[in-house]
């Protein structure tokens, strides 16, 4: 078993590093500002470096890759922020993959290659008003009517809602209950009957919109139909990539917290003599700096010990879990280490912890990860309605 990286992905994990802090920092502090995404020119630079299609095939266009190498580039990118990160992270381990196992061909050849190149974006609507972590709740509809596909329903915290190109709707295709009767459409923004509220305003997470999203008899080809009835098992499995995304984004900001928290102590004086000669703030970096590395290699485990190209949902549920509430802890002490500093928003810190709380909420909350996590460990799923 060898936990070191191999030279060249290392070498990709170096020339996202560079490239991240040295085009990125000033983006990264504007987006957290204004709360607008990254643009679609900054998108395509992505695109024209290699970023956005590290684990797809080459037939799309991508470096085919593997996750581990994708997953390594999106922690650089976000140690400067998720919103900068955000694009890498819905093409490596978002609903794109989605597409790229289930859709037809031809839908794949329309879709992917746009997305690595940074043309598009592609979100997914999940959620609903009733239908967050009981998912099989969900009451968008989705018919066939001859060669069309027409969809109704209300989506809810959609990354990307009101600013992607297109989305994964998870939608309700036929009249049997609960997951059975679950599959996937793509929609694109320019359908007539689709709309969007008012942006949400949200306690981190800035630079990534989200809106709800109204679907009035959208009408698509049936050729966008990913997943028909009975196809919620099958798109779970994919989200098992995405939870590996997820707790890298914990993984990123609880990295740059703890470098910045290294920084900072070395810096600061207090009673004559930098504040890590104190053993409490030599503690606290022994603490964050254990509980960084312990989720690295967590993510790393469920990236590389895969099933048919995607992670366990025993090993992806345990590095989301573990990361969402070590990311949690480590910003926390590094805004204590800072004290007032870290309070202040001309510094990063107070930012870091607020984006913390996002991850564990964000792609299944740290609870129904431990509940997946039991579950796989007995064997069965635990029915929360009886």
């Amino acid at each position: 078993m060898n936990f070191q990286l191999t030279d060249e992905q290392r070498v990709f994990s170096d020339t996202a590093r560079q490239f991240a802090r040295t085009e990125l920092v000033g983006l990264a502090r504007e987006l957290e500002e204004n709360d607008r995404p990254v643009p679609e020119a900054m998108r395509r630079r992505y695109g024209e470096m290699g970023f956005l299609g590290i684990n797809i095939p080459k037939c799309y266009g991508g470096l085919a890759l593997g996750h581990l190498e994708a997953l390594l580039v999106l922690e650089q990118f976000v140690q400067v922020s998720p919103a900068v990160a955000f694009p890498i992270f819905e093409s490596a381990t978002g609903p794109v993959r989605t597409v790229l196992h289930f859709a037809d061909e031809s839908l794949k050849k329309a879709i992917v290659p746009r997305v690595i190149s940074g043309e598009i974006v592609v979100a997914v609507a999940m959620s609903e008003p009733d239908a967050g972590t009981a998912l099989t709740d969900l009451k968008t509809r989705a018919r066939i009517e001859g060669s069309q596909i027409v969809i109704t329903g209300q989506k809810r915290w959609c990354s990307g809602g009101g600013h992607a190109d297109a989305y994964v709707v998870y939608a309700r295709m036929s009249d049997v209950s609960g997951s059975a009767g679950i599959g996937a459409v793509l929609v694109e923004k320019e359908r007539p009957g689709l709309t969007f509220g008012s942006p949400e305003r949200l306690m981190g997470w800035r630079g990534i919109p989200s809106a709800d999203i109204f679907l009035d008899d959208v009408r698509v080809p049936v050729q966008n139909l990913i997943l028909p009835a009975g196809g919620f098992h099958q798109l779970m499995r994919v989200f098992s990539l995405e939870r590996c995304g997820n707790a890298t984004l914990s993984l990123g900001i609880a990295a740059a917290a703890l470098e910045e928290s290294i920084a900072y102590s070395q810096q600061r004086r207090q009673f004559g003599k930098p504040i890590v000669d104190f053993q409490a703030v030599q503690l606290k970096l022994a603490e964050m700096a254990m509980q960084v590395e312990a989720a690295r290699l967590l993510i790393w485990r469920a990236a590389q010990t895969q099933s048919q190209e995607l992670p366990s949902t025993l090993d992806s549920s345990i590095a989301k879990c573990f990361a969402n509430e070590m990311v949690r802890q480590v910003t926390a002490m590094g805004l204590q280490i800072m004290g007032g500093y870290g309070f202040s928003r001309e510094n990063r810190m107070e930012q870091r912890l607020r984006d913390a709380f996002a991850c564990g909420i964000a792609g299944g909350t740290i609870d129904i990860q431990k509940t997946n996590i039991a579950a796989e460990l007995i064997g069965r799923r635990f029915k929360q309605r009886r």
